[in-house]
């Protein structure tokens, strides 16, 4: 029906035409990049809640692996997105870690972004090739320092990209044990591990989600995980700062990942997105499937999600000037 000369001067008045006659929002399916390849612990956590997502919102929630510098070139195409139907499985090292890394992102982490919630908090876990592990004499978190430190570049170390919490936890043991050990870094998780599980890299310090399976199977050596404390999964595994001794006393490098929209998505969208996320990450069977991977599931408020980007930013730029890590 034609809209007639008394609504048209509402609208010019500043007045909204009733909700009927908005467009219903989303009104197609939904992107969901995750800036890195498929198989690491992003993917994983993305693919585990768009089906919830799914469900709720009543349009399909297709994930899009976007994978490519640290993440930078998934991250940059949503902070560019004007479609209203883009959104980012974003983690630590795109929101947090690479602003500090990198001298010029193609993005703000800060303004370009509208936080929905944190999905899930996962430690890392140092895992190695067993029979390189074998051949070095690496049987412990000690041997690998002591092993590192007397051959220097010898020990090759994988991670998911320059910038990622992979890659900061590996700078940061370096830097504290004083070793150094050859940096690799991958388009992503999943092929870092196939890399690693094939004897092609000796060690990485990955999200434990992705490595678990590895792990289980026996293809991968777990020695230790890099969080505070130890994780439910694999209480049997020491922290690296119990297992490393007095040199690597009070290290801790935690991963986090959550759900983000483009700055210019309306606040009444994020704030829907946030609570249809939220009532998910409140399901028995989604928080049982998360915790056997290794991670605790999240469903704060947007604020407090961002109130944690901004801690973990200032923790991570201390974090990357201390360690002394570059991106190569």
């Amino acid at each position: 029906m034609p809209v007639n000369r008394r609504q048209l001067a509402a609208c010019a008045g500043g007045w909204v035409l009733p909700a009927a006659a908005q467009a219903p929002w989303p009104s197609r399916p939904l992107r969901l990049i995750v800036p890195f390849t498929p198989g690491g612990t992003t993917d994983l956590l993305a693919r585990a809640i768009a089906p919830e997502l799914q469900q709720r919102l009543g349009q399909p929630v297709v994930v899009d692996n976007r994978g490519g510098a640290g993440g930078n070139i998934g991250t940059a195409e949503v902070a560019r997105a004007t479609d209203g139907h883009t959104l980012l499985m974003g983690t630590v090292g795109t929101q947090a870690i690479n602003a500090a890394l990198y001298p010029r992102l193609p993005y703000d982490p800060l303004r370009d972004f509208a936080p929905i919630t944190l999905v899930a908090a996962v430690p890392n876990v140092l895992v190695l090739n067993p029979a390189n592990a074998l051949r070095y004499g690496i049987h412990s978190v000690a041997d690998l320092v002591r092993v590192a430190r007397a051959n220097p570049g010898r020990l090759n170390m994988a991670s998911s990209g320059n910038g990622t919490s992979i890659h900061l936890a590996g700078e940061l043991f370096k830097r504290m044990t004083g070793s150094f050990m050859l940096h690799f870094p991958y388009r992503g998780s999943g092929p870092a591990l196939l890399d690693l599980v094939s004897g092609n890299m000796d060690l990485m310090f990955d999200n434990l989600p992705s490595a678990l399976p590895q792990i289980k199977a026996g293809k991968l050596l777990a020695l230790a995980v890099t969080s505070a404390q130890r994780s439910p999964a694999m209480p049997e595994l020491p922290t690296v700062a119990e297992a490393g001794g007095p040199l690597l006393q009070g290290y801790e490098a935690s991963s986090w990942f959550g759900l983000l929209a483009p700055a210019s998505q309306p606040a009444e969208q994020v704030a829907r997105l946030q609570r249809e996320a939220a009532a998910a990450l409140t399901m028995p069977a989604l928080r049982e499937r998360l915790a056997s991977q290794g991670a605790v599931a999240g469903g704060g408020s947007s604020i407090e999600f961002a109130a944690l980007i901004a801690a973990e930013t200032a923790k991570w730029a201390r974090v990357v000037k201390a360690s002394g890590a570059k991106v190569d």
